[in-house]
């Protein structure tokens, strides 16, 4: 059969990949889309940033790791309490000391000093050492109470929770007093450091330059002390207004802390801009091109990771190495382009980062049902979670399609792009899951200005192997009707009518065969009596003597094929004949095409024939798990993604998602709910992928499963107990009856218990109750295995 290529993937060569829009951009620098990958940086600081390895699902892009319990927190109230009745003791104590209640508290000063600086009562001796050692030890005295007493009335945590946290004018107030006080007790000597200040200065003998020096002194330490005090409660508010542009890219960018760590590994995030692989292979003159190319800005981030990608080919075929070192000289940052030619998307509609292969879908929540190291960090999906495939439902209106299929397609687009990734999304027609322009090819069925048509067989030059794909898809979802006897069935006909033909049948000549009509049977007969093959005779005869037995899947076939055979569809499913008239309308597309790295969409007519895009859409899915598990190169990821799965799961093709994670693919299937699939696949559905996602508004039915799924964890309960206090004394029992009087409760006791029990992680009527509008509840596995419990996510996008 002549495919002209499409079904063996060539049509992703560059020059054969019919485009929807216009012709591909040059080989300058790329267009910036309208959501940049590193919003306010440059591409070099977009590249340093770190990525610290991290659990499934985190958003590596500057993470920094959180403790995994939550630390102690004191109460605003009783910290203020703390503060407050150590700030008391400590004045108590200083005062004690300034008037000489506390005896030998200079004891040290004068064991470690000579006997000739100090009189008989213990006062310095004028311009001795002692007029500058009193003052210090003093100082030091003082500064050792501040420091002791707060530490114990913990007064930095007082300090920036309950002043700096109101806002950046509450320190500006709080310092005034502060300030004041401070003051008063310099200028009352109560604080030496006056008096320290003149030991060190030299007077002469005129009592008018003396006074004058005094007043300088003293305006001096009074300008240092309001200076430290501004600095400590106007600092945050004059920095703040100081650097606007630094609070903005704070606010656009995630922290860039701890820049020690690139992805690449052994490899310095400082050295990533200046590709030392390639100046260590003997290519430093390309080297140096890149890093020109992305020092000035003429370089993104899917250029950087076609090239990576490009370079590991040749690290892995090392005969590539001249064709890759010219194209890079002679190319730059456009060397190994897509075949379609395209540097980037025309638009991104969520975050991404290529150097992890992440896009972001939202934050996690920060509240008690998730744990502490997960709260407020970023959360996101890649291959390496999407590889065990990813199951999501929710109601219409949750935003399944924008906040979870579009960003995970769009990444998969940008991955294919730097030739990482093939990615087939199927929706009905109208779904937003990014303009033409983002993909390769669009097969738009039942459109008749498509200009890409659907491989009805799936590409393969096997009768029984598309036999049990049609099948599937036929009749895979109709009770009662063995699946595998309907694939004898087909394959009885189509591989007779392939020896005959040379092809397989189009619909048409499909719903002929299978309705029985005589003529059409009678002409494949004729036609292989010409062949002389015998066994194809035998297959013939065989169906012909089994049909219109009891339990015939024939006319249900029959039937089904009769969906696609409308005049909607005239043209489409072409295998290379003119039918009935019709011509053909375009190129077919097949699923074979997931060993280059393709970008396809395609568009069902959900709304006039929902029955039959239900079917393509098992179809599809079928064909996916045959063809990402046929694939001789598994290097590229393969994803397939469909919008709504309703009614187009079977045994069959739960069984092939499962087994998608060893062949280096994965599908994303969206659900209103999952009453969409039979009764018997639920459990086995949820077994099945590794990554579970509920929206908020499911069913407690959907709930169910989903807690089920989830399992049980070990937590810590308390449970407090309140006993009334029973006073045997008449002046305790008068104080309790005065304490009930004023406030209304009588005394009691608390007793609290700590146990250990286990309960669901999430239980059904959270799921249906507690999960807030515009979130959702997402539990992800690694193919490697590693997971990560279920966690509350707000999605990007929502308020």
């Amino acid at each position: 059969m002549n495919t002209e290529g499409t079904h063996d993937g060539q049509s992703t060569r560059e020059g054969h990949v019919p485009r929807p829009a216009g012709p591909p951009p040059p080989l300058g620098t790329p267009p910036k889309p309208q959501h940049a990958p590193a919003v306010g940086t440059p591409f070099t600081d977009w590249l340093r940033t770190s990525r610290p390895a991290a659990e499934p699902g985190v958003w590596r892009y500057g993470y920094s790791p959180r403790p995994d319990t939550e630390p102690t927190r004191t109460a605003d109230r009783s910290l203020a309490v703390g503060a407050g009745i150590s700030a008391l003791a400590c004045v108590l104590v200083w005062s004690l000391m300034r008037n000489s209640y506390i005896p030998f508290w200079d004891v040290p000063l004068k064991l470690f000093t000579p006997d000739s600086w100090w009189t008989a009562n213990g006062e310095p001796v004028a311009r001795q050492g002692g007029m500058r050692a009193k003052p210090i030890y003093e100082l030091l005295f003082d500064a050792a109470l501040l420091y002791g007493f707060g530490r114990l009335g913990s007064w930095g945590t007082a300090w920036n929770r309950l002043i700096v946290a109101r806002g950046p004018w509450a320190p500006v107030l709080a310092v005034l007093p502060l300030a004041y006080v401070t003051l008063l007790l310099v200028d009352n000597h109560q604080l030496p450091i006056r008096q320290l200040v003149e030991s060190f200065v030299s007077f002469e003998d005129d009592p008018q330059a003396n006074v004058e020096l005094i007043g300088n002194i003293k305006t001096a330490v009074d300008a240092v002390v309001l200076i430290a005090f501004a600095w400590l409660g106007a600092g945050p508010l004059l920095r703040r207004l100081l650097s606007p542009r630094s609070r903005t890219e704070a606010t656009a960018v995630p922290e860039h802390r701890n820049r020690t760590q690139a992805q690449a590994p052994g490899t310095p995030a400082d050295e990533l801009a200046g590709w030392p692989e390639l100046k260590d292979a003997g290519l430093g003159e390309a080297a140096e091109r890149l890093g020109r190319e992305a020092g000035g800005g003429r370089m993104n981030d899917v250029d950087f990771a076609r090239i990576r990608r490009a370079w590991e080919s040749v690290r892995a075929d090392p005969t590539r190495l001249r064709a890759f070192d010219d194209a890079v000289r002679d190319k730059g940052a456009g060397a190994c382009v897509h075949p379609s030619g395209d540097r980037d998307l025309p638009v991104r509609a969520a975050r991404h980062d290529l150097l992890t292969r992440q896009v972001l879908l939202g934050t996690v929540e920060d509240g008690e049902r998730n744990p502490y190291a997960r709260r407020g960090t970023g959360l996101a999906l890649d291959p390496g979670v999407l590889g065990t495939s990813l199951l999501a439902v929710g109601p219409s209106g949750t935003g399944k399609t924008a906040r979870l299929v579009r960003p995970v397609v769009e990444s998969l687009a940008l991955q294919a792009l730097a030739g990482q990734a093939a990615v087939v999304a199927v929706g009905a027609a109208g779904s937003r899951l990014g303009p033409d322009e983002a993909y390769d090819i669009v097969v738009r069925v039942g459109d008749p200005a498509s200009v890409h048509d659907l491989d009805l067989y799936g590409g393969t030059a096997d009768p029984d192997e598309a036999a049990g794909l049609l099948a599937e898809a036929f009749v895979g979802d109709v009770p009662g009707i063995d699946v595998r006897r309907a694939a004898t069935t087909l394959a009885q006909l189509i591989g007779p009518f392939r020896e005959a033909y040379g092809r397989f049948p189009a619909v048409p000549e499909l719903r002929e065969l299978l309705d029985g009509v005589p003529s059409a049977l009678t002409a494949l007969r004729q036609a292989l009596e010409g062949t002389g093959r015998q066994a194809m005779l035998r297959e013939l005869d065989a169906r012909l003597r089994q049909q219109g037995a009891p339990g015939d899947p024939g006319p249900a076939l029959a039937d089904r094929a009769a969906l696609l055979d409308r005049p909607a569809f005239s043209g489409f499913f072409d295998v290379g004949a003119v039918v009935g008239g019709s011509e053909r309308r375009g190129r077919p597309f097949s699923l074979r095409a997931l060993e280059h790295p393709v970008r396809v969409r395609v568009d069902l007519p959900e709304r006039a024939h929902a029955d039959a895009s239900r079917m393509l859409a098992r179809l599809l899915l079928a064909q996916f798990n045959a063809a990402a598990a046929a694939r001789a190169d598994r290097s590229l990821f393969a994803f397939l993604a469909l919008d709504d799965a309703s009614h187009t799961l079977t045994p069959e093709t739960v069984r092939g998602v499962q087994r998608l994670r060893s062949a280096n693919a994965g599908v994303l299937l969206t659900l209103r709910t999952l009453d969409d699939v039979p009764e018997p696949l639920r459990t086995p559905l949820l077994g099945a992928v590794g990554c579970r996602m509920a929206f908020s508004g499911v069913t407690t039915w959907d709930g169910q499963r989903f807690a089920e799924a989830w399992g049980t964890e070990w937590v810590e309960t308390r449970d407090v107990t309140h006993r009334t206090v029973f006073a045997d004394q008449p002046l305790t029992r008068a104080v309790h009856a005065f304490r009930k009087l004023v406030t209304g409760k009588a005394v009691t006791t608390d007793a609290v218990t700590v146990r250990q029990v286990e309960r669901e992680r999430w239980s059904a009527s959270e799921l249906a109750h507690a999960v807030p509008p515009g979130c959702a509840v997402l539990s992800l596995t690694s193919v490697r295995g590693e997971r990560a419990a279920p966690l509350l996510l707000r999605l990007s996008g929502t308020g």
